[in-house]
């Protein structure tokens, strides 16, 4: 019975190591990625390819609106008055931390941001519309004609390999004829726009309340996310930023903020929650 006990405390012991071998192999190779595509930009968009993104509305007291939503919820002070009385911006970051962490994410939806947004593939846009409670106006190709060579965008891997660019930009003027010849023929933009492909350049205004942001960013923002939306997030969250420091901490994969990673396919960044 005692060589039993024995032979299962060693196989679980082995059990272990193992698994600590593998988290510590996942961990390493999510630095390794996180590296390559951040620091050393393995799919870095440059120039023609990067997308523009400009900030051009969001509320002028953006804190202390914040901070009066989430103090109102606990006190028997009007609205009004803990918003003339508060000017302590620790003391409004603090008790906002503490109820963000909390889970009490109504308070932010207050907030409500607006981006100018360019030279992003329908590619990208059809991945940032599927975020539902955002609001976009998108360049119409059913009303917009494009006129001589559309802009498109050339992704990195492609961008890199110059044979491959030459073809790329080759089936890029072959499409544009093609649907110049069907527009001229009378056919109308909105099924002449059939034959453009995702990498055709589009552009956006697009408006969203800060809890969806935050969620934007948790989201697009990891290493596992395709890199033109990545970028573009990373963008948008960028030119907030400047405006306002104090959201830096929340505008980050979401990883970062759990301390730990709970996506089924981790990048390894961060562990997975031990219970």
């Amino acid at each position: 019975m005692k060589d039993l006990t024995n032979v299962t405390a060693k196989k679980h012991s082995l059990v272990c190591l193992l698994e600590k071998i593998y988290n510590y192999t996942i961990l390493i190779r999510g630095w390794y990625n996180f590296l390559r595509e951040t620091l050393f930009m393995e799919n870095n968009m440059e120039g023609n390819n990067k997308p523009a993104v400009s900030l051009i509305s969001k509320p002028e007291n953006m804190l202390k609106t914040i901070y009066t939503a989430c103090r109102t919820c606990y006190s028997a002070d009007s609205p009004i008055n803990i918003y003339n009385n508060t000017d302590d911006n620790e003391k409004m970051l603090k008790l906002i931390e503490r109820v963000i962490s909390s889970g009490h994410f109504s308070t932010i939806e207050h907030i409500q941001v607006s981006f100018a947004i360019s030279n992003v593939s329908r590619a990208c846009t059809h991945q940032l519309v599927r975020h539902r409670h955002m609001s976009f106006s998108q360049k119409s190709q059913r009303y917009v004609k494009e006129k001589g060579q559309f802009d498109y965008i050339i992704p990195p891997t492609i961008e890199k390999n110059e044979e491959l660019k030459a073809k790329f930009i080759d089936f890029m003027e072959e499409i544009s004829n093609k649907y110049q010849e069907f527009v001229e023929a009378g056919i109308p933009a909105e099924d002449a726009r059939f034959v453009l492909p995702n990498a055709t350049a589009s552009s956006m205004v697009a408006s969203l309340n800060l809890r969806e942001l935050i969620h934007l960013a948790n989201l697009r923002l990891c290493t596992r996310a395709q890199y033109e939306i990545r970028t573009l997030v990373k963008l948008m969250c960028d030119e907030l930023i400047k405006e306002e420091p104090w959201l830096k901490p929340y505008l980050v994969p979401k990883c970062e903020r759990l301390g730990y990673c709970d996506e089924d396919k981790s990048c390894g960044r961060k562990g997975k929650l031990e219970l």
